[in-house]
């Protein structure tokens, strides 16, 4: 299968069951995890990705992600530094990871956007301008995924 733009993204994601969307979108909190130093965001990413992942380690594993992304919301500031801007929105990706199961939310095209505007925000921090291949990186990610 060849994904090319979002609404296939979004196709290919609504077709798989939560677990499987959550393997997806540690894959894609994955792509941007460098842009955060929260050991509680990386833990999150790692316990997405275990398909066996028992419903107590994925509340325990939410709150602690949960807890990173307000901290590192409150670093922001008022004057935005956009290196924590993007770390902010690796932990909101990593949240998606791990939130509780919700019909009407998928984990996965919210880490899906989440890791792409932490993505932009690193451009920006790093004067790169605000170009952005997270969304073909995405796509590279579940064709991989789904091929395996």
């Amino acid at each position: 299968m060849t994904i090319s733009n979002d609404s296939e993204l979004k196709a290919a994601l609504q077709g798989l069951s939560t677990s499987r969307q959550r393997q997806v979108a540690a894959r894609f909190t994955e792509s941007v995890l460098a842009l955060s130093s929260d050991p509680r965001v990386a833990g999150a990413v790692i316990a997405a990705k275990r398909p066996d992942i028992t419903e107590p380690e994925l509340a325990a594993m939410y709150q602690a992600a949960k807890t990173a992304s307000v901290e590192s919301f409150t670093q922001c500031g008022r004057e935005c530094d956009w290196a924590v801007q993007a770390g902010h929105f690796v932990s909101k990706a990593a949240t998606a990871c791990v939130q509780p199961a919700d019909a009407d939310n998928s984990p996965a095209w919210e880490a899906a956007m989440q890791a792409r505007m932490a993505r932009m925000s690193e451009t920006i921090a790093t004067g790169a301008g605000t170009e952005n291949r997270e969304a073909e990186e995405q796509y590279r990610i579940l064709e991989a995924f789904l091929n395996q």
